[in-house]
């Protein structure tokens, strides 16, 4: 049962191809690129700039290249999270951080600040965003934050136990390059976005913290958020003095003259993640049902309301397989300094509920990176527990730690595929034999 769920995973992160959906998706005739509905005459403008940035990146860079060529030059900046192995034509490569931001965060952000500032109303700029971008281009609003401040913003937010949109509220505040800031340093100029998302339908203004769409969030939703986690007294002096003094920018919203020409197009999403998997289900016979209801919630909620809905499909379904299909992020704040992220804790939180029964679970990211572990996430069945009793693991002490990647690592039971070059969403699968 575990070879299975894991052969769903990977042909479910092999369906979902970057350069398949943008040759699929965008169509060029001549001078024309067609988008859905949106029609783009490439000889109406004097520069075609691109800024790509997120785990993405470099799939989606390369395909927009090859929809462009021949004919077109592009003058692009990409940001990736490790150097790729070959090189693209009139593409500047930065190496940002994730998932905090580094010097070579800060360096990007002030390079696409710099090359938007220099667009005008002759100017074409796609943008291509995947998940990840929030922490690989960063510039602060205020000129006084360092970037060991905004590291350490960063670390206090992410283990908060705050969900991920709340999260995105504080980075908006105060990024010049999050929050619609990035659509306002070229005002004048046609913008398109190709997203690739991994957050939740509706939300994509969180994708890469929304650097090129109007923002719906406020400075009282920020100073509101602050105040829930008591962020204020963990944040770095020049941070906390902001908040305490009230000095938040507010962000781009829907009538800024910014985002009079902008336009978003989504490449992936949620619907392409669960078609995938679902069909790899169906391909196995298997009764299939998508939930994707628990995204935000924290792993113990998660787990025992998805596994309760397994059960009901099992029952619903006498003599076939079943399985539950979930995406999304689930909450797990960090308790610990051991290794993993919230895949793998959720799988833990799994292991004694599912014990003795015909069932297994697996959680990984469609990215190939499960928090600060080397693998995408893990997986766990009915004879887990007993396992981990008999190597001494005591699941309890694991999760106290933080540290599920280390206990399925030692069973054997880690996901691991390298980093993919995507970044839909995660995956959660729960799957029952008859």
């Amino acid at each position: 049962m575990k070879e299975i769920a894991e052969q769903i995973f990977r042909e479910t992160v092999a369906a979902i191809d970057i350069r398949a959906t943008l040759a699929r998706k965008l169509a060029r005739e001549g001078s024309i690129v067609r988008a859905g509905d949106l029609r783009i005459d490439l000889g109406a403008f004097r520069e075609i700039v691109a800024i790509a940035f997120g785990k993405a990146a470099f799939a989606m860079a390369d395909g927009l290249t090859d929809i462009l060529a021949p004919g077109c030059r592009v003058d692009g900046i990409l940001v990736v999270p490790a150097m790729p192995a070959s090189k693209l034509p009139g593409w500047e490569i930065a190496i940002g951080g994730h998932p905090t931001p580094t010097s070579e965060s800060f360096r990007a952000g002030r390079a696409i600040l710099d090359r938007l500032a220099r667009c005008d109303d002759r100017s074409l700029i796609f943008f291509l965003l995947s998940g990840g971008g929030s922490s690989m281009v960063e510039q602060p609003l205020d000129s006084n934050i360092t970037l060991a401040d905004f590291q350490q913003v960063h670390s206090t937010l992410v283990t908060c136990g705050a969900p991920i949109d709340e999260i995105n509220v504080i980075r908006k505040h105060l990024s010049a390059t999050k929050g619609g800031r990035l659509a306002a340093a070229a005002p004048r100029s046609m913008k398109v976005t190709f997203a690739i998302s991994d957050v939740p339908e509706g939300q994509e203004s969180a994708l890469a913290s929304g650097p090129t769409l109007p923002d719906p969030s406020t400075i009282r939703d920020a100073e509101d958020i602050a105040k829930k986690y008591r962020l204020s007294e963990r944040f770095p002096r020049p941070v906390r003095a902001i908040f305490e003094e009230h000095r938040l920018l507010e962000t781009p919203k829907e009538d800024d003259a910014a985002f009079a020409n902008a336009h978003f197009v989504l490449l992936l999403g949620l619907h392409d993640l669960f078609h995938a998997a679902h069909h790899s289900c169906e391909a196995r016979g298997c009764v299939c049902l998508c939930d994707n209801s628990t995204d935000g919630w924290p792993i113990e909620k998660a787990a025992d309301h998805l596994l309760a809905n397994l059960e009901k499909l099992k029952r619903a379904n006498p003599g076939r397989k079943v399985a539950v299909l979930a995406d999304g992020e689930v909450s797990s704040p960090v308790t610990g300094d051991g290794a993993g992220g919230r895949n793998s804790a959720f799988v833990l939180a799994c292991v004694p509920k599912i014990a003795e029964k015909e069932i297994t679970v697996l959680s990984a990211g469609t990215d190939g990176i499960d928090g600060n572990s080397p693998a995408a996430g893990a997986m766990a069945d009915g004879a887990t527990l007993s396992r981990a009793r008999s190597a001494g693991l005591d699941a309890g002490d694991f999760m106290r730690r933080s540290d599920a990647y280390t206990f399925f690592a030692r069973l054997g039971d880690t996901i691991v595929t390298g980093p993919t070059g995507n970044n839909l969403r995660d995956l959660r699968i729960l799957y029952a034999s008859p």
